[in-house]
């Protein structure tokens, strides 16, 4: 009897040693990724190449859309307002579209975004299937801490409320 529950234990613990390294490869990866988009070096619209990092040290809000997605441009309103709500908390709006030069030139104009764009690729979604986006697909909204750790990924559309609340407890 001692044999069955000295064995049962022990497969136990196994099993729960696999799901914390598990866990962990999991959190290394996703630590890894983080690193490999705020090291992301983009083109803003008048072909200015622009490292994510230069944001070190602020909440980022880093949102992928493109001038062709709807859900996207449903979204940017808020997303103006919340970089205008935010900004003196080291909140930053990042946009990086997926789309030509020209139409994020036109984009930005028609609807006054002040946050920076910048220009992504094919590469760029590589690197959010890489945090998340299995799909690559649009809109995806990214918020990492101060120190660069991904707190909220969405596909899809986010509201306003839950951008809120992912951004508050980061503010302190």
């Amino acid at each position: 009897m001692r044999k069955v529950i000295f064995l049962g234990v022990a497969v136990l613990a196994l099993a729960m040693g696999a799901l914390v390294q598990g866990y962990r490869s999991s959190e290394s990866a996703t630590r890894e990724a983080a690193q490999k988009l705020t090291g992301l070096a983009l083109p803003d619209p008048s072909g200015k190449s622009q490292r994510l990092d230069q944001w070190q040290g602020k909440v980022l809000v880093i949102n992928f859309w493109a001038t062709w997605c709807k859900p996207c441009l449903e979204e940017m309103p808020m997303l103006i307002k919340i970089q205008k709500k935010y900004a003196s908390n080291g909140v930053q709006v990042v946009g990086i579209a997926l789309d030509s030069t020209a139409k994020v030139q036109e984009f930005a104009k028609k609807l006054g975004v002040e946050y920076p764009l910048l220009i992504g690729s094919l590469e760029t979604m590589e690197v959010t299937k890489k945090i998340g986006n299995a799909t690559a697909g649009l809109p995806y909204t990214v918020v990492l801490n101060r120190a660069g750790k991904i707190v909220k990924t969405r596909l899809g559309g986010i509201s306003e409320a839950e951008l809120d609340a992912a951004l508050k407890p980061l503010l302190g």
